[in-house]
């Protein structure tokens, strides 16, 4: 385990039931840390600032939904910092009770959105759609219930937990499907590390000035920095006051992005970096 220090726990907390996407994450990413089920994304950073976890595992954007909601409203407040980021291919399986083959399967309950992501198939096995509070949750509840028409839509680490058997894998629509997590922690971390370069994130407000976002994105394109995601939203419920959430490649130290940032500054009333951290080999 790097980019963390301090007092250790071993530990790294996730939002959701266990088996759910974010905990197969935190597997993937950290398999020797013991993950913490939470039951809100407040509750995984509140774990970290008060100790009981070392990491947080967040999910940030989906390639198929778009952003998470609600995670750029809590990056700034959270008082934690992007150590790492990790991209996790969404495979989602058909999960039943052991021995129950595929024919007898009647429904299939998920979350909405999951649901949602295997019409083709489903609508191909007649199999009606059921909505479950989450993923994880609902292989619990088909393990729980005992009904051998009824199966779960979920992840094969839920499988393992709650004792189903995967009868169908991988049946999603799209054969792209992948979320992106940001990994954070109570301590930045700056170095230069991983093989694939790094990326920096970062929230700024412009000066109230004609052409202000358009004069602070200059310095970027003219000192040959790629900016890779730029996001707007309302801050304090306000029309007038935008914030804006970037990410760029490159370390803060690299000389062009150094020249890019100081003319950030120039244009801007608020500028705080949220984290400077490897990219992720998915990224390429």
């Amino acid at each position: 385990m790097d980019c963390v220090s301090g007092n250790m726990t071993g530990k790294i907390a996730f939002q959701g039931e266990p088996g759910a996407y974010s905990h197969e994450a935190c597997r993937l990413k950290y398999p020797d840390m013991e993950a913490i089920p939470c039951r809100t994304f407040e509750d995984v950073i509140e774990m970290v600032r008060l100790y009981k976890a070392d990491l947080a595992m967040l999910p940030v954007e989906n390639s198929t939904f778009g952003r998470v909601a609600d995670i750029h409203h809590l990056l700034p407040e959270s008082g934690l910092h992007i150590l790492d980021e990790a991209f996790v291919r969404v495979h989602i399986n058909l999960l039943a009770l052991p021995g129950v083959p595929l024919s007898e399967i009647t429904h299939a309950m998920s979350h909405t959105m999951l649901l949602g992501q295997c019409r083709v198939f489903l609508k191909e096995h007649g199999i009606h759609r059921v909505k479950g509070a989450d993923t994880a949750g609902s292989a619990r509840e088909v393990a729980a219930r005992r009904e051998r028409s009824l199966a779960a839509l979920a992840s094969e680490l839920a499988g393992e937990i709650y004792g189903l058997d995967v009868i169908a894998r991988h049946i999603e629509d799209q054969g792209s499907n992948t979320t992106r997590f940001l990994v954070m922690g109570r301590e930045t971390d700056s170095t230069r590390r991983g093989e694939h370069g790094m990326m920096t994130s970062f929230l700024f407000r412009v000066r109230n000035i004609p052409a202000a976002l358009y004069k602070a994105m200059g310095g970027f394109a003219t000192n040959g920095v790629n900016m890779v995601k730029l996001e707007s939203y309302m801050v304090g419920g306000s029309f007038t006051a935008t914030q804006f959430f970037a990410e760029i490649e490159g370390h803060p130290e690299d000389e062009n992005v150094l020249l890019a940032l100081e003319e950030l500054r120039y244009f801007t009333s608020y500028l705080r970096i949220l984290g400077t951290y490897p990219a992720d080999p998915a990224r390429k």
